[in-house]
């Protein structure tokens, strides 16, 4: 059990439930009923978390059977340590996907049967990532994927799923929710450059290189603190989760000083204290409001 908690990626759901739980409180905030479909919140959580697993053990299995993680520094893989094998990881991938695909369609049938569509696509995205023939996970589009489906997606999703309606302070919300979810994936990108790239992965960060990727760190870390600034000018109490950013310190001043492969890994841990800190106080701020 201990084995499979690990391959899960635990430190990486704070990027499943930020997006739920910021993406609720802009209905709270706009509509003032908390429990306007609350049944459906629930189900965008599973949705959410299933889906945030499910590409985790799906980059698991990929990463494991192309060799891509036989050299990688960091936390445990299933199928790259040989602790499980390669089909029953894949096989962990689909049963997440399809839980998500189940609890999707319980959203869809109280509201629009259009969120299928969504559903689907996010599913794909989530293999693709990886997976199939021309993964574009190395081919440099990680970020842009990870800031769609588990930002905007992921909390416009939620925010439909209860009012079946969406404005521009919920689609700010959602952005803010994405570039924290990137910084994620830039920590883990970064550690991974020398290994992602002798074994042919050419993510965002290996193209850019180790200095342009420690800027994009930052970079995006502020580029959130200014989207809940703004949105702080339309709902004043959402200033509140700019006080989350105090946790930023340590792993950005760990990125500045050049910290690298082990020593990144508390980075990692120190990212998702920051998105998850900054979102539920940024759901709380909206609720406020």
């Amino acid at each position: 059990m201990r084995v499979w908690i690990a391959g899960s990626r635990p430190k990486t759901l704070p990027a499943a439930i930020v997006p739920v739980a910021v993406g609720y409180a802009t209905v709270v905030a706009r509509d003032g009923d908390s429990m306007t479909h609350i049944d459906n919140v629930v189900l965008a959580l599973i949705v959410s978390l299933a889906l945030q697993v499910g590409v985790n053990f799906a980059n698991d299995y990929s990463d494991g059977v192309k060799g891509t993680d036989s050299r990688r520094v960091g936390p445990l893989r299933l199928v790259g340590s040989g602790l499980v094998p390669a089909s029953v990881v894949k096989r962990a991938a689909y049963l997440s996907f399809l839980i998500a695909a189940l609890a999707g369609l319980g959203i869809a049938a109280t509201t629009s049967w259009w969120l299928i569509a969504v559903g689907v696509a996010s599913i794909v995205a989530a293999w693709t990532y990886t997976g199939g023939p021309s993964p574009y996970g190395y081919l440099g589009f990680g970020e842009l994927f990870v800031f769609v489906f588990f930002g905007v997606v992921a909390t416009l999703g939620t925010t439909y799923a209860v009012s079946e309606r969406i404005d521009v302070i919920d689609v700010v919300a959602s952005c803010i929710v994405g570039a924290l979810a990137v910084g994620l994936l830039i920590v883990n990108n970064l550690r991974d450059i020398p290994t992602d790239a002798q074994s042919g992965k050419k993510t965002l960060a290996v193209r850019i290189g180790d200095k342009m990727t420690r800027r994009l760190y930052c970079a995006i870390i502020f580029l959130s603190a200014v989207g809940v600034a703004s949105l702080a000018l339309h709902r004043p109490w959402a200033a509140v989760a700019l006080a989350g950013y105090v946790l930023a310190y340590s792993p950005v001043s760990r990125i500045l000083r050049g910290a690298r492969g082990a020593e990144l890994i508390p980075v990692l841990g120190g990212t998702a204290r920051v998105q998850l800190m900054v979102g539920m106080l940024l759901a709380f701020g909206l609720v406020a409001s």
